[in-house]
């Protein structure tokens, strides 16, 4: 078992690559600002009307407890609408900065319009995805509700699972272009090949990020705080600290994203990227030489 010291070090390793190829290709973080707006937009359009025509129902549609055996069918069918949005909206962003990714280690100058045209051109895959995601989302959802202990924890260790079998169907959909069922084949054949079930380490990135997150959590509290005795002094501090957790979360994935090209190029093709070396690349995932 990987101490936590193992992990900060090993995540602290690989951030630091990720942040050499994100000084050298500033557009890269480009593709999360997008998708955070569009995500905004489409729960916008999601839970406004809602709240408008069913108040009842906006707190089960915003992630809070409901009762699956009374929610009525149509609410589940908007559920799962908003979750195929949803993802095919962070899919599509996150295929841009995969492609640039990849494109960057070949030493190819490529635009932030060739990577959404990139994107683009894998609309049926992207799209076939989302609805795979969509469904296996509103399933986890219905296993989390129907029953509040149990299902939680059933919910989490599938949830859990699927996103390791799936780490690297977003690449292999990016220069591969095969359909759902083949994308998984591949994403857990690539994973396997070289890393198998050490793929808890990529949290590493997590890890480094961590004590900037906190940061962020204590700003807030020390605004929150400022508002009780000065509101201009504290709205000041709020909107600041607010604005230091956007970047940092723009840059948190954008760095994972470059990392998950990164450790596609590898298990493909065996090439670690000038920025990264291979030592760095085991070091993601393994936290041990």
């Amino acid at each position: 078992m990987f101490s936590f010291f193992d992990r900060l070090s090993a995540g602290w390793t690989a951030a630091k690559a990720c942040l050499e190829v994100l000084r050298r290709d500033k557009k890269l973080v480009v593709f999360p600002l997008l998708s955070g707006i569009s995500c905004l937009v489409v729960l916008a359009s999601f839970a406004i009307p809602l709240a408008v025509a069913r108040p009842a129902f906006l707190g089960a549609f915003l992630n809070e407890d409901a009762d699956v055996h009374q929610t009525p069918v149509w609410f589940w069918l908007l559920l799962f609408a908003f979750y195929f949005v949803n993802y095919f909206v962070i899919y599509f962003f996150n295929s841009a900065l995969v492609y640039c990714a990849l494109a960057h280690f070949r030493g190819e100058d490529v635009s932030a319009d060739d990577g959404l045209r990139a994107a683009a051109r894998r609309l049926p895959e992207l799209l076939a995805w989302s609805l795979v995601s969509a469904t296996v989302g509103l399933v986890l959802k219905w296993v989390e509700n129907a029953n509040e202990k149990v299902g939680e924890i059933v919910a989490m260790i599938l949830g859990g699972a699927w996103s390791v079998a799936t780490y690297f169907v977003v690449p292999v959909l990016v220069v591969e272009g095969v359909g759902p069922m083949k994308a998984i084949q591949r994403s857990w054949k690539v994973l396997t090949k070289t890393w198998g079930e050490s793929i808890g380490g990529h949290a590493g990135i997590g890890w480094a990020l961590l004590p900037f997150w906190l940061l962020g959590v204590l700003a807030i509290i020390l605004a929150v705080f400022a508002l009780t005795k000065s509101v201009a002094v504290g709205a000041v501090l709020l909107a600041a600290a607010l604005l230091y957790l956007l970047l940092l979360g723009l840059v948190d994935a954008t760095l994972k994203g470059i990392l998950l090209g990164a450790l596609y190029l590898y298990a493909t093709a065996g090439e670690a990227p000038e920025e990264f070396g291979t030592r760095v690349l085991k070091r993601s995932f393994t936290a041990k030489e």
